[in-house]
Formats: structure tokens, sequence, C-alpha cells
């Protein structure tokens, strides 16, 4: 099994869900998804100094003999995954049907979304890019907008369990999981 390891994730497309700590975020999913393939071996990397933290406290003499951490027993990374989040795009429409009646109204809206990341595997020892993809994924649904509107209050509800943005993220990492695979591992005609 090839050893990777995900590094962070950057943005290039200005995406309005993109915020501190998203970069991570993407690596932690797609370290996620690779290792339920059981075809790589994945090495943490986004939490590494509580490893080496843990070994720095076995090491104080603290921890019971034989039973802490050893030093300079970590895997090392063959391959290193990152990406960047190349094109992020979202349409959202009313889709008619919408009622009104004594102050509360309901409305239904489609969303769509579309997210395509540059996705690179690196030789961690030649430093060569070994594979780059561009992987993209595109979601969509239909919402249920109600808004309850009396003596000039307002307030929306409208929470979806899962919206088309995360449901573009989800899909574009399956996808770049399943690259992987295919160019690492089964080599099979897959490549197309």
């Amino acid at each position: 099994k090839p050893v990777m390891a995900v590094i962070e994730f950057d943005n290039h497309s200005g995406a309005y869900w993109w915020a501190g700590g998203v970069g991570d975020d993407l690596a932690d999913m797609l370290t996620n998804e690779l290792a339920a393939t059981d075809k790589f071996k994945m090495v943490e990397r986004a939490k590494l100094n509580s490893v080496l933290q843990e070994q720095d406290l076995a090491a104080s003499g603290a921890v019971s003999k034989g039973t802490g951490a050893k030093i300079g027993k970590l895997t090392g990374a063959k391959y290193l995954v990152t990406g960047s989040v190349a094109s992020y795009e979202e349409n959202t429409k009313g889709s008619g049907g919408g009622l009104s009646f004594r102050g509360i109204s309901v409305g239904g809206k489609k969303e769509d979304a579309y997210l395509a990341i540059d996705l690179r595997v690196i030789d961690s020892t030649t430093g060569a890019i070994e594979f780059v993809r561009s992987v993209e994924a595109r979601s969509g649904g239909y919402g249920l907008n109600v808004g309850f509107y009396k003596g000039g209050l307002g307030g929306n509800l409208g929470k979806y369990d899962k919206t088309p943005a995360g449901k573009a993220i989800r899909a574009v990492l399956i996808e770049a999981a399943d690259y992987l695979t295919c160019v690492m591992i089964d080599k099979d005609g897959c490549e197309e």
C-alpha cells in the first residue's frame, strides 16, 4: 500500500464558505475517504504536534515504562497529497410555487453548486509531482424556505440538512479518492 499524507488545501475560488481552517478540514475529509478505500496507508500530518507531544511525554519518564510512545518510530509518507479549490459556483433560484397566507409565506427554491479542485500528488523523496488532475462535482437539490412575518418582525427558517455546497464538497472528495485509487492502485484503464 502506498503511504500517503494529505496536507492543507488552498482556495483560489473566492468561495463564500471558505474561512480559516477549511483547508485543514478538506484535508481531513480526503484523508478519511482515502483511508476508507483500504488501499492506502494514511499517516497523520495535520495533528502531528499531538503525536510528538505524546512521544515527548513518554521520553520524559512521566509514563509507565514500556507503555509510552517510542521516539523515532513515525511512519514516513512516500506521497503528499494536496489540492486547491479552483472554482466554486452556486445558483439559487426561486422555483415558483410560493404561497403566502396571513403573514406566513412558504416558497420553494432550487439550489445548484459546482466545485472543482486541482489535485496534486507529490513524491516526498524527490519533490516531483507524480499525479495531477482537476476533479469536479455538481450537486443540486430543492429546499423549502419558510418565513414568518407579523407586526414588522421577521425571521427565516430554512436550515437545510445538507446544502448543495456541502454535497458538492463531499462529491468532489469522493471523486478525488476514486481517481487516486485508479491511477495509483488499480491501473486498469480506469484513468480514462
